[in-house]
């Protein structure tokens, strides 16, 4: 049996999913800003254990039509496993529509294109990979696995193989020095990757993480939100949905690019311009984290 008693993370779009832990933690988890999977060894205990959560799963919702499988980077296990994987979910789950995993730039990139087109026949859809940042100086700094250029190609691979591909950056990852040089290259980045999906989450660090221990500075709400604008002011994006409602976001946020690019932007002056923002701290923290 896995161990379950460390918390269960899903993205928020996974929220109506049938969740299924197949591994435990995460392989790399060395980022300084994240606290998701601290304490907890990465661990997967064999296709059979995977195999006997898929079927205890079924018995309780044999008509789930989505399924995320936990915990972080699943798309790190070798493929020929997550290929029995997802066939075994296809063949219990007679309405399965769509299955969704964590996905390290690092691990899309070790399989084959033809590999990536597999998981797709299989029901493969929606990969959620952390970009946190397009720039490279931030993504060392904070001891993030891949280069900005690997999550391009990553990303790139992924979506001409069929696959959705739902990015997440942090909104202030960089601190104050390079909140600006953050946004921009970040929208460099998006530009080339052109995710489906974009989530912005504003950084709340936590006391389990390195960086809170190092006593990074976080960024005030009006640099938040102006370094939010910057990235979104560069962004030249084709089709695709954007959300910052998570409850880390000072504003929430949701719309189409390129269609509401202008209203956003309005949106952001306003409340720039309103005197409502902290301009000495990072105002009220969500509880939750």
């Amino acid at each position: 049996m896995l161990e379950k008693t460390h918390t269960l993370f899903r993205p928020p779009g996974e929220a109506d999913s049938l969740i299924i832990r197949v591994a435990d933690g995460c392989p790399w988890n060395a980022c300084t800003f994240c606290g998701m999977y601290k304490g907890v060894k990465y661990s997967f205990q064999g296709l059979e254990k995977a195999e006997h959560e898929i079927s205890k799963s079924w018995k309780s919702w044999p008509d789930a039509r989505r399924i995320f499988l936990a915990d972080g980077d699943v798309m790190r296990l070798d493929f020929q496993t997550l290929e029995k994987m997802l066939i075994s979910l296809n063949e219990k789950f007679s309405r399965l529509a769509r299955i969704g995993i964590y996905a390290n730039g690092a691990s899309i990139l070790a399989k084959t294109d033809d590999q990536l087109r597999r998981l797709k026949e299989l029901k493969l859809n929606t990969l959620y990979m952390g970009l946190e940042s397009g720039d490279n100086q931030t993504l060392k700094k904070v001891n993030k696995q891949e280069t900005a250029e690997a999550m391009i190609e990553a990303g790139q691979r992924a979506q001409a193989a069929g696959l959705r591909i739902s990015v997440m950056i942090l909104i202030g990852l960089a601190g104050k020095e390079r909140s600006l040089e953050h946004a921009r290259a970040t929208a460099k980045v998006l530009n080339q990757m052109q995710p489906r999906l974009l989530s912005a989450l504003r950084l709340v660090t936590t006391p389990n993480t390195p960086l809170y221990k190092n006593g990074f500075e976080m960024v005030t709400e009006h640099e938040a939100v102006t370094e939010t604008r910057e990235m979104i002011a560069h962004l030249e994006l084709d089709s695709t949905v954007f959300r910052a409602d998570h409850s880390s976001n000072i504003i929430p946020l949701e719309a189409r690019l390129p269609k509401d690019k202008k209203r956003l932007l309005n949106q952001l002056d306003t409340l720039l311009t309103s005197g409502q923002l902290d301009k000495k701290s990072p105002g009220r923290l969500p509880w939750s984290l």
